[in-house]
């Protein structure tokens, strides 16, 4: 007997684009805000920092999905 399998996500779940897109709006907007307006001038290195884990992770995700592409061993399983 075999286990039970989980079904399988809906298709829109699978893609990070338009997360990744509304998450650096979301810092994007959030960092012209802290270096033009003065009472916001705290939070610019949160928003210089969000900026750049953002970028980085984006990059290691963008690296993987090629991985996968290519046909690596080493690459994660179930990205496209």
């Amino acid at each position: 007997m075999t286990p039970p399998r989980p079904p399988e996500l809906p298709a829109i779940l699978l893609k990070p684009e338009p997360v990744i897109i509304v998450i650096t709006v979301g810092w994007v907007l959030a960092t012209i805000l802290a270096f033009t307006v003065s009472e916001l001038h705290g939070w610019r290195p949160y928003t210089v920092a969000g900026l750049g884990v953002g970028v980085l992770g984006t990059s290691i995700v963008m690296w993987q999905r090629r991985a996968v592409r290519r046909g690596s061993r080493g690459a994660q399983s179930g990205l496209t």
